[in-house]
């Protein structure tokens, strides 16, 4: 009985917390690239990375560090 539980809340999780991804919105990724230098190359490849992320190929993600 425990086994099939155990079975159970394992596929409950596995179809609750599936393999998504939410990509960015436009309005998002102007806002991220307001601030750097090259606004339109930075909004080019972030949208390139959004529509390579919804074919499901890899992509690196981009990391800023936090200034205080």
């Amino acid at each position: 009985m425990k086994l099939v539980l155990n079975f159970y809340m394992f596929l409950l999780a596995f179809f609750l917390f599936s393999n998504e991804s939410f990509s960015l919105t436009d309005f998002e990724i102007k806002r991220f690239c307001a601030k750097e230098k090259r606004v339109s190359l930075c909004i080019k490849n972030l949208k390139e990375k959004r529509s390579d992320l919804q074919k499901g190929n890899l992509i690196e993600i981009p990391i800023t560090p936090y200034k205080r």
